[in-house]
């Protein structure tokens, strides 16, 4: 049998499988038969690895239709949404796309009980299992892409209305008008494909006997690593199943969804259940807050799913300041900057702590996150100083069109201070990998779905929401994060907490965008600036207005297959 690839983002083979005019359109399978298919293993799991290659990273920077950044390019699809310019006919950030990655995965289901991937029927029966498990939970996070960008009240119902759920391969000249399941039962479909994949995958790719699952113990240890061993590390397991379900969970329970309905208590339990197998609140990676610097190609203890290791420098030749050869794309916004908390973990405009914020010295005595995730006025970048204020050169705001920051900030987050853009257009890359879920996402799920249920000290298999946010002040580096947090009573203050934590950790990584929608939140908040005029500093206010309709939080389906396709009801206003 051909060899199997460890690394999902390597394979790069002639798929029978074309781009659709519409992405509700089926593929069109008549550019290699499905007689092939069935008879050579690689190509039939060529298909399910394309699905691996449409799993969506940390670095979409959505942030830039929100509160938290601005975009110094006119043309930049999300700074678009946030100006007014967001219909069922412009959206960038639709999810409807996803759905040629379902119709991926459904032709490949068919084959995995056909396909003879290998001559041992023990082996082969193993492959079946894994190969199916894989393909069920990568056909529902898929479903939850679709679902997290286009649920919504219908225009003609009323109802809480989800998307269509595909679970077989549909033909070009199939029906595609197929309407939307209502939210509950596209939470339903999508669990269901998680649960079972969950049964037929193993916790985790090892090659140590003591590793493999009681329900596997029956074949021989040597057949079962060939198969479920460490070579396919990065590729779906049961604990990324389980960790994905989490997030689901949250969704649903979601102010915008169901505000509840038993959801905390999923989202809860398994987020419990996968930190306690990882050692506890205690064995949060003290690195996880720089994960993105590690270069190296071993199994971080931050990064519950990631993609293989390459090298690259678009992040920093996109983002990296003007001086240093970079385009400043994004450009963190005040509004962020002021959520950052003293270095005591009181808020800035909090006087009861120990520290007094300053708008003389905006960024003495804060939060060390502040200093690691954003460039701000003489703030350093590996060796390089950066001045954006009166005065300062190319950095300063607005000084070169398109190119310098808008805001007065830089982004510094998910870039590599040490690739190098030289001044004659050479570069010196470096190694990254695009990061899918981290623990601290977990962490963080916990906190917001156990605080909704019973509170701060609501524990979860001996966790509380306030023993997570401990955690991650304490590995931040702030003094005494205990103070300030028993200062916190009711479960509404607290949410406040968790949710501007959730800002801080995660900013940068494609969650406020999605984050402010589910939890039915202020849209419309300018995005702001912060300025030094050579004296002090000065707030840029209304740096970059935020326009979205009422109805904003639920984004539209594509007019395109509304129009299509009659029983595909739009959302509400669009």
């Amino acid at each position: 049998m051909k060899k199997l690839y460890r690394y999902i983002g390597v394979l790069t083979i002639g798929l029978f499988l074309g781009s659709c005019n519409d992405f509700l359109e089926s593929v069109d399978e008549n550019l290699l038969s499905e007689e092939y298919l069935m008879e050579d293993p690689a190509y039939a799991e060529g298909v399910l690895l394309n699905a691996y290659k449409s799993v969506i990273s940390s670095t979409s920077f959505s942030e830039v239709a929100t509160d938290d950044a601005v975009h110094n390019q006119l043309g930049n699809g999300y700074r678009n949404i946030a100006t007014g310019q967001l219909s069922s006919t412009n959206n960038a950030a639709s999810r409807w796309g996803k759905y040629e990655s379902v119709f991926y995965i459904n032709k490949f289901l068919p084959t995995v009980d056909v396909v003879q991937w290998s001559m041992n029927e023990e082996i082969n029966e193993l492959f079946q299992f894994r190969l199916k498990g894989e393909a069920l939970a990568l056909r529902a996070l898929h479903h939850f892409y679709v679902l997290e960008g286009h649920a919504g009240y219908g225009d003609n119902s009323g109802q809480l209305l989800g998307i269509p759920y595909y679970t077989e391969f549909v033909e070009a000249d199939g029906n595609f008008n197929v309407p939307r399941l209502t939210f509950t039962e596209t939470i339903d479909e999508i669990i269901a494909d998680l649960d079972e994949a969950i049964e037929l995958l193993p916790m985790d790719y090892s090659d140590s006997d003591s590793d493999i699952p009681l329900k596997y113990q029956s074949y021989d240890p040597n057949n079962y690593r060939q198969v479920m061993g460490a070579q396919n590390t990065l590729r779906m397991t049961g604990r990324i199943a389980k960790a994905i379900k989490a997030r689901v969970a949250l969704f649903a329970a979601s102010p915008a969804y169901l505000n509840g309905g038993g959801y905390y208590e999923i989202a809860a339990q398994i987020a419990a259940e996968l930190i306690n197998d990882m050692g506890g609140v205690t064995a949060l990676d003290p690195n996880g807050i720089e994960f993105y610097n590690e270069d190296s190609d071993a199994d971080l203890d931050e990064l519950l799913w990631r993609a293989s290791v390459y090298s690259g420098s678009s992040l920093e030749s996109n983002n990296f300041p003007p001086s240093l050869n970079g385009n400043g794309h994004v450009n963190p916004s005040e509004n962020l900057v002021r959520s950052f908390p003293m270095l005591d973990g009181f808020p800035i405009d909090d006087s009861n702590g120990i520290y007094t914020y300053s708008i003389n010295t905006p960024y003495v005595n804060r939060d060390p996150r502040l200093e690691k995730y954003i460039l701000y006025n003489n703030g350093r970048i590996g060796n390089n100083t950066i001045m954006t204020g009166y005065g300062a050169g190319i950095d300063r705001v607005d000084s070169v069109m398109e190119k310098s920051t808008r805001s007065g900030y830089y982004l510094k987050k998910m870039l590599r201070p040490d690739v190098k853009i030289n001044n004659d257009g050479s570069i010196i890359a470096q190694k990254r990998f695009n990061s899918y879920f981290r623990y601290t996402e977990l962490f963080l799920i916990l906190a917001e779905a156990a605080n909704e249920i019973g509170g701060k000290d609501y524990a979860v298999d001996g966790i509380t929401p306030n023993d997570v946010i401990l955690a991650l002040r304490n590995r931040a580096g702030i003094e005494n994060p205990e103070n300030y947090l028993s200062s916190i009573g009711s479960p509404e203050e607290m949410r406040e907490v968790i949710r501007n934590e959730r800002r801080l950790e995660l900013c940068f990584e494609g969650f406020r965008f999605w984050d402010l929608r589910r939890w039915k939140d202020d849209l419309s908040e300018s995005a702001n600036g912060l300025y030094y005029n050579g004296t002090t500093y000065e707030d840029l206010l209304d740096v970059e207005a935020r326009i979205y309709p009422d109805y904003g939080h639920y984004m539209p389906i594509p007019d395109a297959d509304v129009r299509r396709f009659s029983n595909i009801e739009q959302n509400t206003g669009w």
